[in-house]
């Protein structure tokens, strides 16, 4: 029997960490209320429009549009800024597969380009790399929480003349440069889905400052239909992506406590960061000096295995598993050009997009050395909730971590 408790010791920790979603009587009679009121769509309440305009209003945003999903908001702000068959979007390979998938929905192609090592965000010297005649918009994904370098990205979008998409589907309330992410680019989205920081199970947000697009982002989502217009007249190809008055409560009562929330995560992701860079071996990532406010949907530290007796990544997860670290994982397995649907260009229906593009799209041929490290070797992701626990919920993650690199020699078959 070893020590370590993926071989059979005794396991650092027992106790349950944080759970999540967080509710109270808050949600309950939000939800109650909708019930009794008898509109629980959100044409006949109030509560999505509400919120709207509240979150809105939090992003330092005009215009908020609540959709199902924030797979949906991607698709319907790409269709808003008339991006479709032949264009390109500039995206990085470490994101969701939603960043992606979205741009293919619209028959344009996604073209993929690496990330900084230091913050896992779009490198935007790859993005000038990247750029082309085809090129219609620049997506920047704010992994965990953390701004991109939008600054430089704004930059290059004014020079070429394209659209920059935000994708922060991971970060309510983030900053760069005191302004809340979403609405700096020409659009952006928000993920209300059950692991956000904010969240109704389901949902998104689309967020612009712009007010035609705003309009049109609307009608795609509600049918077609055109706001004060007749019922049954229907002008662009939309769909039903309205949330309903029970997600609207929800999201309510979820954004009364998030800048409490906010603040706690902040304040534990900054000790656990002091903390864990004391390590060998061990590395958070940075804020750059433009992120003035970080969310933290994740808390994300590089694992250097040469520390670690070359123990793999997947080693090192499941030792900090056992001793009871459980709310944590190694994040993206692999880049997106990288996906079965990616490599196979199993598109479906879309598949017409490789005949507009008017070239060969080959994904083998795709290689980002920093996502590959991240996916493979690096990156390790701390589940939000575990942010809101207590200094000795942190101190227990940092000690599993020294007991783990203390015997490490019991990672190696």
């Amino acid at each position: 029997m070893g020590t370590l408790a993926i071989n059979g010791g005794t396991p650092l920790r027992k106790e349950p960490f944080p759970g999540w979603p967080f509710w109270d009587e808050t949600e309950l009679e939000a939800v109650q209320e909708v019930v009794k009121s008898g509109k629980w769509g959100m044409l006949q309440g109030k509560k999505v429009k509400e919120f709207e305009e509240k979150f809105a209003a939090y992003q330092d945003a005009r215009y908020g549009i609540c959709v199902t999903s924030g797979s949906v908001a991607l698709r319907i702000a790409l269709q808003s800024l008339g991006i479709g068959p032949g264009d390109e979007v500039i995206l990085p390979a470490y994101t969701f597969i939603a960043s992606a998938s979205a741009v293919i929905e619209v028959n344009a192609v996604p073209i993929f380009v690496d990330i900084d090592p230091q913050t896992y965000n779009i490198d935007p010297q790859k993005v000038k790399e990247a750029i082309s005649e085809k090129t219609k918009a620049i997506m920047p994904v704010h992994i965990g929480g953390r701004p991109a370098s939008m600054g430089t990205l704004l930059e290059i979008a004014e020079r070429h003349r394209v659209k920059i998409i935000e994708d922060a589907a991971q970060a309510w309330g983030s900053e760069w440069r005191g302004r809340k992410v979403g609405a700096i680019g020409d659009i952006g989205t928000v993920s209300f889905q059950s692991s956000k920081n904010i969240t109704s199970g389901e949902g998104g947000i689309i967020l612009t400052n712009d007010e035609n697009l705003a309009e049109t982002c609307r009608s795609l989502s509600n049918c077609g239909r055109l706001e004060g217009g007749i019922w049954y007249e229907h002008y662009l190809l939309g769909g039903n992506y309205r949330l309903s008055e029970f997600q609207g409560a929800i999201l309510l009562a979820q954004l009364s406590r998030y800048e409490e929330h906010k603040k706690k995560r902040e304040e534990n992701a900054h000790y656990l960061a002091e903390r864990l860079g004391n390590i060998e071996g061990i590395e958070p990532l940075l804020d750059g000096e433009d992120v003035t406010s970080n969310a933290y949907h994740l808390f994300i530290f590089k694992y250097h295995k040469e520390h670690f007796q070359e123990a793999p990544k997947e080693k090192f997860v499941a030792a900090l598993r056992a001793e009871g670290i459980t709310l944590l994982h190694g994040g993206y397995s692999l880049p997106l050009y990288k996906q079965p649907v990616m490599r196979d260009q199993a598109f479906g229906p879309h598949r017409c997009l490789l005949e507009h593009y008017g070239k060969e799209l080959d994904y083998s041929r795709c290689y980002c050395p920093e996502t590959e490290k991240a996916c493979s070797e690096e990156a390790i992701w701390v589940q939000q909730s575990l942010l809101l626990g207590t200094r000795e919920d942190l101190d227990s993650v940092v000690e599993a971590i020294k007991k783990i690199k203390a015997h490490a020699e019991e990672l190696i078959d």
